[in-house]
């Protein structure tokens, strides 16, 4: 996959750094989310922590910070009596560190206090919608051209599957899930998964028609997508045919589909492979 469409960014511009120790034995309250929450090579988020957990960890670590200064700063009080004089660090400031340190953990149990009263607020609906097929509205009366395009994308799809097993990879109907292409195929040899947006058009039709979101997947994946074309001729599939890379540029932010003329990209394609 090519990094060209992706910014370069510093780590530090995109996350803070928190150094503080979370105990898990104090679970209660409010979820927060660490990295010894994510798992390797997943997104998912299986478990968190809370502000619980995050005040033992204050607690203790500032608890022992201030009684290690407060104590530094009594026996520089005791040095600086008997005419011992610590260039470097004398009791005043010493005793200034543990006190900023003192108000530093009022203010973060404060905090956490406050995340506690945190509550999800209940939904408000501002609308909804019924969507019905236009199929179950109109039964017998649906126009002839929608269920021949119906048949010749079921067509078209079966051809591709087809395809793809006698290539020897493993094929996989993903049209469900609006990822921007139809089918997702392991190859056979290599591993790598193919991404296969599949196209089936009657054998006179002029154009083909991709949406935004189809476009976008192509370019964000240009090695392992793949355009399909598969004509319908008197309901039977012609050989699919593969163009690799068959988008040039990213439509306009209010585009959301494209016309392309179906023979431009035959000429670009080949026999699948």
């Amino acid at each position: 996959m090519t990094k060209a469409p992706y910014p370069t960014v510093r780590f530090g511009d995109m996350v803070h750094s928190i150094n503080e120790r979370i105990l898990p034995e104090h679970a209660a309250g409010l979820p927060y989310v660490g990295l010894e929450h994510l798992h390797p090579e997943s997104l998912k988020i299986r478990r968190w922590g809370t502000p619980d957990e995050v005040e033992a960890a204050v607690q203790e670590r500032l608890t022992k910070e201030i009684n290690y200064w407060d104590l530094r700063a009594a026996e520089l009080r005791a040095t600086e009596q008997s005419g011992r004089i610590n260039a470097r660090l004398n009791s005043q400031r010493a005793q200034e560190r543990a006190d900023r340190l003192a108000e530093r953990l009022k203010q973060r149990k404060a905090q956490l206090a406050q995340e506690r009263q945190i509550s999800a607020a209940p939904p408000i609906v501002v609308g909804g919608a019924l969507i019905i097929p236009i199929g179950l509205l109109l039964g017998e009366n649906t126009p002839p051209e929608i269920l021949d395009r119906r048949i010749t994308e079921q067509i078209a799809m079966r051809a591709v599957l087809e395809t793809e097993i006698a290539l020897g990879n493993d094929p996989r109907d993903v049209s469900d899930h609006n990822l921007g292409y139809d089918i997702e195929s392991r190859d056979g040899q290599s591993g790598a998964m193919r991404f296969i947006e599949v196209k089936g058009r009657r054998a006179d039709a002029q154009t083909i028609t991709v949406t935004r979101n189809e476009i976008l997947t192509a370019l964000n994946a240009p090695e392992q997508f793949i355009l399909a074309i598969v004509e319908v001729d008197g309901g039977k599939a012609r050989p699919a045919r593969y163009v690799l890379q068959p988008f040039g540029k990213e439509p306009d932010f209010n585009v959301t589909s494209v016309n392309y003329n179906m023979n431009d990209l035959l000429a670009m394609s080949g026999e699948a492979m």
